[in-house]
């Protein structure tokens, strides 16, 4: 280790890539320096610090970290730098011959980052993950409408194609009592809107006894938060119980994101998926017969070993097949020390791109027919502390995007309106005046 540096009253910058929990604790993280007084850089200010939150999801997240780490050496050359997350926790020493990286920490190590930092470590400090039984508090709030409220940790499924587990190990959780007490403090603070963010949410409990539905019916009581959402949620986990409680709630609202992967059932085995497209088809119509105007998304891999044209054409017939609003489209690409590399059967890097944009191509048409079906009808909005040129963007119950004239005093508002037309260039709705 070389010499120990002092970065007390330092300032840090920070980068996040990935799924909504990274940024949950990339926040946790940033309140944790400002606790030992790393501040926070404002506008242009030079960074003493850099922390870079990393995915590696797929091949291609890898490369997008790879290129960041890169691109933040250059631009802050003399910044202590530091990276952590799932690409660090996998590829620690893969990660610290990139020149110019002075820390690499893994995802037990997350909780320790300011120690780390305030003692000028450097070189790798990773542990394995699969045994762990630590949780790590997380969420978001940088004065923003929404907070990310991490309530859950690690998976203990087998997908074939999925290094998740190995990155953030076994399944575990807060207890609900601890999250109720975190999401009337962030009320406090002025958040109106909490999406519950996790690794497999559905999974809530097997650390502490405790279940999602029992979860969610303590949420629901938080008055002084006005809209929680499910970030995304397991289809084996979604049961008609939750579907039921979120369609009479008060405060859960009208969305739900599925990590469905494929519509082919031969697929879904091939992913060791624990589900068939039956049962995915009985939730959608169970989750539109009690709620028309829900906003459903998926999670799709195109390209899966395996994955033949007719089992392609299949998942594509089923998706054509369901009242979805959005599709997130991922290439699949090789992992290393998963089950699928095990499938002889490689598609083309080039099939699973012309897979990926016709898939590409459904979503943006079921979205748009999605959003014109919601024309004249009445919603609530909460707009967002952010501007693009002369609009104001926010959000409706239902996750429909909606933009108006940029005026300072609605940022932070849930405000009533009735939906007007669709705008091809923001993909949004505007409002009916």
């Amino acid at each position: 280790m070389k010499d120990s540096v002092c970065f007390h009253d330092k300032k840090a910058a920070y980068y996040t890539l990935g799924c909504k929990l990274n940024y949950a604790e990339t926040s946790a993280i940033r309140e944790c320096f400002l606790q030992v007084g790393i501040k926070t850089v404002q506008g242009e200010e030079n960074p003493d610090i850099v922390i870079i939150s990393t995915c590696s999801v797929t091949e291609e997240a890898n490369k997008k970290c790879r290129n960041l780490i890169r691109r933040v050496r250059r631009k802050y050359s003399s910044a202590f730098l530091v990276v952590t997350g799932c690409y660090a926790q996998l590829c620690s020493e893969e990660i610290i011959k990139i020149e110019g990286i002075d820390l690499v920490v893994g995802l037990e190590g997350k909780r320790n980052l300011s120690k780390y930092v305030l003692r000028g470590e450097r070189g790798i400090i990773v542990s394995p993950m699969m045994e762990s039984q630590e949780f790590t508090p997380a969420c978001s709030y940088d004065g923003r409408t929404r907070s990310f409220l991490k309530i859950q940790d690690g998976c203990d499924y087998t997908c074939s194609y999925c290094t998740i587990p190995l990155a953030r190990g076994k399944s575990r959780n807060r207890k609900i009592s601890d999250l109720v007490r975190n999401s009337m403090q962030l009320g406090a603070k002025g958040v109106k809107e909490i999406v519950l963010t996790g690794v497999n949410i559905g999974d809530f409990g097997k650390s502490t006894g405790e279940n999602f539905l029992d979860l969610l019916r303590d949420l629901d009581k938080v008055e002084n938060i006005s809209r929680f959402r499910i970030s995304s949620i397991e289809p084996n986990l979604l049961s008609d119980e939750i579907i039921e409680f979120v369609a009479f709630s008060d405060r859960f609202v009208p969305h739900f994101h599925i990590p469905l992967q494929s519509g082919s059932d031969a697929v879904l085995r091939l992913m060791n998926r624990k589900y068939d497209i039956v049962l995915l088809r009985s939730k959608i119509e169970k989750i539109k017969t009690l709620m028309t105007d829900a906003f459903i998304g998926f999670d799709i891999i195109v390209g899966m070993r395996g994955e033949t044209d007719e089992y392609f054409r299949e998942s594509q017939k089923f998706l054509e097949s369901l009242p979805f609003s959005q599709l997130h489209v991922f290439t699949y690409s090789e992992r290393p020390a998963t089950m699928a590399l095990n499938i002889n059967q490689m598609i083309t890097l080039k099939k699973r791109q012309e897979r990926r944009k016709e898939l590409l191509a459904l979503s943006k048409r079921k979205c748009k027919d999605f959003y014109c079906s919601q024309i004249g009808t009445n919603h609530s909005v909460l707009f967002e502390n952010s501007r693009r040129g002369n609009k104001i963007y926010g959000f409706t119950e239902n996750y429909i995007k909606v933009e108006m004239e940029y005026d300072e005093k609605f940022i932070n508002q849930l405000l009533g309106v009735t939906l007007g037309g669709w705008n091809e260039n923001a993909m949004a709705l505007t409002l009916k005046l």
